[in-house]
């Protein structure tokens, strides 16, 4: 039996949350959204391109707007909880309808829950050994946290050692202009808040900021493809 190379065990990713990835490897944050305006703003998101939107559980009424959310989306869209600090929110999550778990930490207690619930989990991982273990207790993506804080060097050192099969998706700092680097670097994808979202603006700003986040996503790939 041949040993699975770079991964501490079977990687069996979550099937919804890999196509949606597929689809739009960007995940929107919403942090701060009230669940009166999450259906405007997640319909702008997905109209733009997007299939993967993140509401942060310090947000008001996080379970409500990710509710409202789900139920205006097709199926194909894959909405979850952030900043999810603790085993017993998911839960919740899974009785809103949401579908993904993302942590700024990777806290075994978290992703197991999530993925005991048949959930997609993105636990934050600053280091390999996060990492690691992280994908032993089954994330299916590494969410590296804080991106301006580790950089390309770390990406690409990581990308050497963490199997390709595992998307590598670096979040905070995130702008339309500055994705190449990373995506060179071997990263897959990536997480996207203040610079898309900001509590207050309109849904068409948001679909701005959105169309902005995907052309430049296509400029990166296009560069980094070079």
């Amino acid at each position: 039996m041949q040993p699975h190379i770079n991964l501490p065990g079977p990687y069996e990713p979550h099937a919804g949350l890999m196509a949606a990835f597929a689809a739009c490897p960007l995940i929107a944050i919403m942090r701060g959204i009230t669940p009166d305006d999450a259906a405007a703003h997640g319909q702008a998101l997905y109209e733009a391109g997007f299939r993967i939107i993140e509401v942060p559980l310090n947000s008001p009424r996080p379970f409500d707007s990710i509710a409202a959310i789900r139920q205006v989306l097709p199926a194909d869209a894959i909405v979850g909880a952030g900043t999810v600090l603790h085993a017993s929110y998911v839960d919740d999550l899974k009785a809103a309808g949401g579908e993904l778990v993302v942590m700024p930490h990777s806290d075994p207690d978290v992703v197991r829950a999530a993925k005991a619930q048949g959930l997609a989990c993105a636990p934050g991982v600053a280091t390999p050994t996060e990492a690691f273990i992280a994908l032993k207790n089954g994330a299916d993506v590494l969410k590296m946290f804080p991106a301006e804080q580790l950089g390309c060097i770390v990406v690409k050192a990581w990308r050497a050692v963490i199997a390709k099969e595992v998307p590598l998706v670096p979040v905070g700092g995130i702008t339309p202009d500055n994705m190449g680097p990373f995506l060179s670097a071997g990263a897959n994808g990536f997480g996207l808040g203040s610079a898309l979202y900001k509590p207050g603006q309109t849904p068409a700003v948001t679909a701005s900021h959105a169309k902005a986040f995907i052309n430049g996503l296509r400029i990166a790939r296009a560069g980094a493809a070079k």
